[in-house]
């Protein structure tokens, strides 16, 4: 599945949840599935910032992932523990948007990817951007 396809399907899925469902919180330290929802949003728009970045930068970067990262690249994602995040990048995600507004975003964030990825197969691999945890 693309993630184009994948981020079409989370658009399907809101129809299935009401707004009282989308903003529930079961206790204060967990986040509500539409805080999950502007959460994937808010990181894709940043990591898609970042690729353009990288797209526009002719400057090789010498530098390597962290362990953090090549456990994260070797494993093909995020292990099964709870990562937290220093406390000024803490802040919970929105849980005001509605299913409408989300399905917006969900929309922009496809366009502005549907944009980028021709560019990705043309991008040179040893122009970098620096990732807080990653390297």
């Amino acid at each position: 599945m693309t993630a184009i396809e994948l981020l079409s399907r989370f658009k399907q899925d809101l129809d299935q949840y009401s707004s009282n469902q989308l903003r529930y919180k079961e206790k204060t330290d967990v986040w509500s599935i539409g805080q999950m929802y502007d959460h994937i949003i808010v990181v894709a728009h940043e990591y898609l910032d970042e690729m353009e970045a990288c797209l526009t930068n002719a400057e090789h970067q010498p530098l390597g992932k962290t362990e953090f990262g090549e456990l994260l690249f070797s494993d093909g994602g995020f292990p099964p523990i709870k990562i937290k995040l220093p406390d000024e990048m803490n802040g919970p995600p929105d849980n005001t948007d509605s299913r409408e507004a989300l399905k917006r975003r969900l929309d922009d964030l496809i366009t502005r990817l549907e944009k980028c990825e021709p560019m990705i197969h043309a991008a040179d691999p040893n122009c970098k951007a620096l990732h807080g945890g990653f390297g």
